[in-house]
């Protein structure tokens, strides 16, 4: 069985990790707007660059995964591991995944997308 290519991997992982960052960052922003922050401008420009940019790449990588018939779904969890399964040349890879792993990872790419978005601003 070929084994996925490292580059192939980016895209698939982008697919689990992409819309994991859009929902926290979907619900900060909801948040600031409630919360009484005395200036929250600069945090909502903040929140909603990073999701312009996150929505951007989420489109991007779905266009490829198309364009070569890649597809990754959810498979089972629980309250350790949550395992994804990678469709790709026809064949399948299940990979499991730490739930710490993907709340790391979500927290250190949030952390990427504010810097690129402080940039912009």
């Amino acid at each position: 069985m070929p084994l996925i290519k490292q580059e192939e991997i980016i895209h698939f992982e982008n697919m689990i990790y992409l819309p994991m960052v859009l929902i926290v960052l979907e619900r900060d922003r909801a948040l600031i707007e409630k919360t009484p922050f005395k200036l929250k401008r600069p945090y909502l420009e903040l929140v909603e660059e990073a999701v312009k940019r996150v929505e951007r790449e989420l489109k991007e990588t779905k266009a490829h995964m198309r364009k070569h018939h890649m597809k990754c779904l959810r498979g089972a969890g629980d309250d350790t591991f949550t395992e994804y399964i990678f469709y790709h040349g026809g064949y399948e890879d299940h990979r499991r995944y730490l739930n710490l792993r993907l709340r790391n990872r979500v927290e250190e790419l949030i952390r990427a997308y504010f810097a690129l978005a402080t940039v912009q601003l």
